[in-house]
């Protein structure tokens, strides 16, 4: 499956962005989504995940209450809605797609994904 992130920019602390994660391929309903983030200077972070059904989803305790993730598989889409923002959310942010069959608990780390977007950028000014 080929990503491609969209929907990053530049906003001030408290505002919100929603970033959309679209998916080619028939198959996109059985991947796991996952967002991730890597900020200057910084590893790629693990945000949140959903499962294939988006009855499954997972987030950073930094993010919690302030991020919701969602998808559509008829539009093979995955949103990040992103509310709150502050100004350490500040990074590149990627989807990626992992093929079914790993322990959900493997969904926070880069290596579990497959397929990886071209990444957005936010930018949170204070």
């Amino acid at each position: 499956v080929q990503l491609q992130a969209s929907g990053g920019g530049l906003v001030q602390a408290g505002g919100s962005l929603r970033l959309s994660c679209a998916a080619s391929g028939r198959t996109f309903s059985i991947y796991t989504i996952g967002w991730f983030r890597q900020g200057p200077g910084k590893e790629r972070e693990f945000v949140v995940v959903i499962g294939w059904s988006g009855g499954r989803t997972d987030y950073a305790d930094s993010v919690k209450g302030r991020f919701t993730i969602s998808r559509d598989n008829a539009k093979n889409t995955v949103y990040l809605q992103m509310n709150s923002l502050k100004p350490e959310d500040t990074a590149v942010y990627y989807c990626a797609a992992a093929s079914p069959g790993s322990s959900w608990s493997a969904y926070s780390r880069p290596l579990t994904y497959d397929s990886w977007g071209q990444g957005t950028q936010v930018t949170v000014s204070s």
